[in-house]
């Protein structure tokens, strides 16, 4: 059965999960990053954390672990986290840390429409 990674906690997808159609990933955290941590956001291509700490070859690490876990499991479908630097599909932050949104991909959310994973973020449910 092809099964939808999901990067968010939401009734709906838990459903998905406890029904075997969805399989819990967090970009992030396959980065090696802690949780919570201090934001992060898309600036001039790079992931830089509010302190000025760029985090790029974590987002893009944990990003290619998930990747591949998504094509063992054979996905089709990504519902993700909107506006994240990992996982927001169609619209992430400007960069600037003051919540204004701009078009664009996160890293994850990226390699996965390259993948051809179907995007969705739980806006969209």
């Amino acid at each position: 059965m092809r099964k939808t990674i999901w990067c968010i906690s939401n009734e709906t997808v838990m459903r998905l999960v406890a029904e075997g159609k969805a399989i819990p990933v967090c970009p992030e955290q396959a980065g090696r990053l802690t949780t919570p941590r201090l934001p992060c956001e898309i600036v001039n291509g790079r992931v830089m954390r509010k302190d000025g700490l760029d985090l790029t070859a974590e987002f893009e690490s944990g990003a290619r672990e998930c990747l591949a876990l998504a094509r063992l499991a054979g996905a089709y479908g990504a519902i993700l986290k909107a506006n994240s630097p990992s996982c927001g599909a169609g619209q992430i932050y400007d960069g600037t840390f003051f919540g204004a949104l701009v078009p664009g991909n996160g890293v994850f959310a990226a390699m996965c429409r390259q993948e051809g994973i179907t995007l969705r973020t739980e806006e969209d449910l």
